[in-house]
């Protein structure tokens, strides 16, 4: 039997986060991140995850609470491991040892397991700008924690990843026949490639993203077709041709950015489902499974690409829909998260009996970016638990019972999380490319 190797390929950007999948073959799965200052609780996102029928889960870290929550649900579960731990698991066996015991082999104990298939090693180590900070370490981690789930007879039910960064592959002329991954990498990513071939493990591998073109005689009609095919051509040039392709993000965000609205997600997700559905474009043969970006949105993500990185959610941080959409062909429409508990109702707005001379001022300081004082405001008060010094701004705030919310202008309301879980993860993604899906 051929072995086969599977590849998470990340596309990141500005405007969207592209990834594609053979849905008739393989079930669509989702990112899971926990960037939120209010984050639904566990329990809440695994109803939502099984109510619209999702299959698989990449998380960006291995929370206890996250992994509990997922015990008995039978979804699919990627562990994320941060580059901050690289030189300590490449050190010793003992380190990827115990971090196994503790993040993998306690959730297969028992009935109600958790059903993880991969641990990712790092979160883009081979990134450029990292220089050799992490890339000497990779592989030797990456094998002990390999050899730490033979250990515990694991090996054989859950693989080893390494998410590498997008500039680890290109093509100087733009064109997909003359892929190769990048001089620095390439002895790094033959002994990977070959690490993860022999335990059939996939590479998480990120790409940017270019103008459609011709190469040679194909059309590329889209910039994923272009990007996906200089991949291929990578992989063969250091002698890995025959492999099956996963592709892990794909999505759009809906706010605070050029075309980021929610009826431009709605239809570049649509439009690329069909694209993949009609077996257009020209891609060699096509990938296997996805990962849509975002499950939620999250309101602490770093923003130094942009306030539109903590709107990339097919669902608002309180698990409701955005747009019509569907994981699979048994529902045409996302399913909710039901009973979701919030703050009393309650918001804060500007005192319009005060002087506002100064609003904007201090709508900046609170919110970063003021388009509407009084919803500047509210963010703030509500992020801070309805404290009602946080309503203050020097005389100017109000605390009112009448919802302000306006057409299409939604005031939110907090989640109550006063006995829930809240958590901060220890890394994100952030990064400033452009992404350009022409729909056919």
């Amino acid at each position: 039997m051929t072995r086969r190797l599977f590849l998470l390929l990340l596309f990141l950007a500005v405007t969207a986060e592209l990834s594609l999948t053979r849905l008739s073959a393989v079930s669509v799965g989702v990112n899971w991140g926990t960037e939120a200052s209010h984050p639904l609780p566990p329990s809440k996102v695994v109803e939502l995850l099984k109510s619209n029928g999702i299959a698989k889960v990449k998380l960006f870290d291995a929370d206890p609470k996250v992994l509990q929550a997922l015990s008995g649900s039978n979804i699919g579960v990627t562990v994320g491991i941060p580059n901050s731990m690289i030189k300590s698991l490449n050190a010793s066996r003992k380190v990827a040892e115990s971090w196994v015991h503790d993040n993998v082999t306690r959730y297969f104990d028992g009935g109600n397991r958790v059903r993880i298939e991969y641990v990712a090693v790092g979160d883009e180590p081979f990134l450029q700008s990292y220089g050799n900070q992490y890339r000497p370490f990779v592989i030797g981690a990456a094998m002990n924690i390999q050899n730490a789930l033979a250990k515990a007879s694991l090996a054989s039910e859950v693989k080893v990843v390494v998410p590498s960064s997008f500039d680890s592959f290109l093509s100087e002329s733009g064109r997909p026949s003359s892929g190769h991954f990048r001089a620095d990498l390439n002895k790094t990513m033959i002994e990977l490639l070959s690490f993860l071939t022999r335990h059939h493990s996939p590479s998480f591998l990120f790409k940017e993203t270019a103008k459609a073109h011709k190469d040679g005689r194909k059309t590329y009609r889209n910039s994923f077709d272009l990007s996906y095919n200089t991949l291929v051509s990578a992989l063969s040039s250091i002698g890995f041709p025959d492999v099956d392709i996963v592709v892990s993000k794909i999505g759009w965000p809906t706010d605070v950015a050029a075309n980021a609205t929610t009826p431009t997600a709605e239809a570049f997700l649509k439009g690329l489902m069909g694209h993949l559905e009609k077996k257009t474009g020209s891609l060699p043969r096509p990938p296997v499974e996805t990962y849509i970006e975002n499950l939620l949105d999250e309101d602490k993500r770093n923003v130094s690409s942009g306030n539109f990185e903590r709107h990339w959610g097919v669902f608002t941080f309180d698990g409701q829909a955005k747009y019509s959409f569907s994981f699979n062909h048994n529902s045409k429409q996302l399913i909710n998260a039901q009973n979701v508990q919030y703050l009393p109702p309650k918001w804060c707005v500007v005192n319009n009996n005060k002087d506002l001379s100064n609003a904007s001022a201090k709508a900046l300081e609170a919110i970063g970016w003021p388009r509407n004082v009084s919803y500047a405001f509210n963010s703030l008060y509500q992020q801070s638990d309805h404290k009602a010094e946080s309503c203050d701004f020097g005389g100017l705030g109000l605390i009112t019972t009448v919802d302000p919310s306006e057409d299409k202008c939604r005031f939110w309301i907090q989640l109550d999380t006063s006995h829930s879980y809240s958590h901060v993860p220890v890394f994100f993604l952030s990064w400033s490319l452009l992404l350009l899906f022409l729909l056919s």
